[in-house]
């Protein structure tokens, strides 16, 4: 009984203080730190209108099919799409008869919209998360025609939006250059706070 009591009670005291520690005070650090620091990124980087609605996230991919909006990545999470509590790639190969199939019937459907300009391949190819908000400054710019028609506007116009959400490499080369869509089109619909 002893011997029990020499190793049980530093060991429960040891897990007790560890749990303390890691699953209390730490989360609790960080939570505070986090919400100091950076309160919007903190909170799922909502996107609130002036009216109090959300509309989504910076960082959770929408789908847009009308001809006035730009168009996001296709997505593979959930049945749907852009469903964030499936989120996941659709784990099709390179060589994958499907992924080939799919690939090429969106393809063919943007190029019948757009001309016989090469498709960029991010209008084609899901993200490993099937959420990516962002497209390439390419795939924005094989869009810009489509959507100036749609609305009515001046190309140059809408490529001057275009220009103002895209976000360049951190430092100058780290990442790729990128344009987040929901922002975008919430500039476009004039709703961007």
């Amino acid at each position: 009984m002893r011997i029990l009591r020499q190793q049980l009670w530093p060991a429960l005291a040891l897990t007790l203080f560890l749990t303390l520690i890691t699953g209390v005070l730490f989360p609790a650090a960080v939570t505070v730190v986090a919400q100091v620091a950076f309160p919007s990124q903190a909170n799922g980087s909502l996107i609130t209108l002036d009216d109090g609605r959300v509309v989504g996230s910076s960082l959770i991919g929408q789908g847009f099919s009308d001809a006035g909006y730009f168009w996001s990545r296709p997505s593979a999470a959930g049945a749907d799409g852009y469903d964030a509590n499936a989120s996941g790639g659709s784990n099709l190969g390179p060589t994958s008869a499907d992924l080939f199939e799919r690939v090429s019937a969106d393809a063919e459907q943007l190029r019948t919209l757009h001309g016989d300009a090469p498709v960029p391949v991010d209008l084609v190819t899901t993200s490993a998360s099937g959420l990516d908000p962002h497209i390439s400054p390419e795939a924005a710019a094989y869009q810009v025609e489509r959507v100036a028609a749609a609305r009515g506007m001046e190309a140059d116009a809408v490529r001057e939006i275009v220009a103002r959400h895209t976000a360049l490499p951190l430092l100058g080369f780290m990442g790729q250059a990128r344009v987040n869509v929901l922002e975008l089109n919430l500039e476009l619909d004039g709703l961007l706070p």
